[in-house]
């Protein structure tokens, strides 16, 4: 049989859609440069990963000899690199970074993805969110009209439930009325995936079309790593964004106390070892890095795969990719 039999050698993106992504890249970076904002590069592989119990990371081995092994990690999204580099002074900052996450494939989904992140010094999530609507104005080359709301009241609006009120119990009985009761076996015992359960099945798919969608003040047991609002700490400083029914970008004001960081960051080892997932080390340069001081700033991440879909109206994730894990 020949080597070449079976093979997906040809890229499933067209020439147009290369194109495109270069144009985007390009508007980002202009965008970026006119407002003084440095473009940065950190490294993919890191000692440590993310605690995160909903994100699995890919690991390999570094082998110097057969006694000098070490297991690294593919980043999840460049965020703890780059608020080192916050706090050692590098002021404002952007990356378009290659981004990698386990058992994420799908029709917006590839394990290999691509963020743009970038965090502002002294903004607020209100100065963080004009910003971004401007960016996407840009990207889209039109006004997007826009409307901001609460996590809560949109959750009432469309469900009923106040989501910092409720119980899971409360959250799978309505999985369970619409037809879903497997999502008992899908969110465990996880307040935080009930709610996102529940926002991901019979929220997001109601938003209208056409309109950027900011959704503000989450709970607080979703922003492992946002600062909690002062005059009410059941919420937390966070935002998404999302666009014809598609989450586009999180954002946060980002926590800077180094202890409560590495407080959240225990408890959810805990939560994942309870939950018998991988095993990963704390990322105790970026608990470092805060204990030396991380300016007051503002950060989000924007998925540019995704984006580049909503743009091109393409169907799925794939056709904006040049090769998607199947033909890597």
């Amino acid at each position: 049989m020949s080597v070449l039999e079976n093979t997906s050698w040809p890229p499933t993106c067209s020439a147009a859609l290369l194109h495109r992504r270069a144009e985007l890249y390009q508007t980002i970076r202009d965008f970026f440069a006119q407002r003084a904002v440095l473009e940065v590069d950190t490294p993919i592989l890191s000692n440590a990963a993310s605690c995160d119990l909903n994100l699995d990371s890919f690991s390999t081995q570094l082998t110097n000899d057969a006694l000098n092994q070490r297991l690294l990690y593919l980043q999840t999204s460049p965020e703890f690199s780059m608020k080192r580099l916050i706090a050692s002074g590098s002021g404002c900052i952007y990356q378009i970074a290659k981004s990698f996450r386990q058992a994420e494939s799908g029709r917006f989904h590839n394990p290999e993805f691509t963020l743009l992140e970038w965090y502002r010094m002294g903004f607020s999530l209100a100065d963080l969110m004009q910003e971004m609507l401007e960016l996407l104005s840009l990207c889209f080359n039109q006004n997007l009209a826009s409307i901001t709301l609460t996590y809560a009241s949109l959750f009432k609006q469309q469900t009923g439930i106040n989501p910092h009120e409720t119980s899971l119990t409360q959250l799978l009985a309505y999985a369970a009325e619409q037809g879903n009761p497997e999502a008992a076996q899908i969110c465990g015992d996880s307040l935080a995936n009930g709610l996102d359960y529940v926002f991901s099945q019979y929220i997001q798919p109601r938003l209208k079309p056409e309109l950027l969608y900011f959704v503000t003040d989450y709970p607080a047991c979703m922003a492992m790593l946002a600062k909690l609002s002062e005059d009410q700490p059941i919420t937390a400083k966070r935002f998404e964004v999302y666009f014809n029914n598609l989450e586009l970008a999180n954002g946060y004001e980002e926590l800077s106390d180094a202890q409560l960081q590495q407080q959240r960051f225990q408890e959810e080892l805990a939560e994942r070892e309870k939950q018998g997932a991988n095993k990963v080390p704390m990322d105790k340069n970026l608990v470092a890095a805060l204990q030396h001081g991380l300016p007051d700033c503002a950060g989000v991440a924007l998925g540019l795969d995704r984006l580049l879909m909503v743009i091109s109206g393409v169907y799925s994730i794939d056709e904006v990719l040049s090769f998607p894990i199947e033909r890597a």
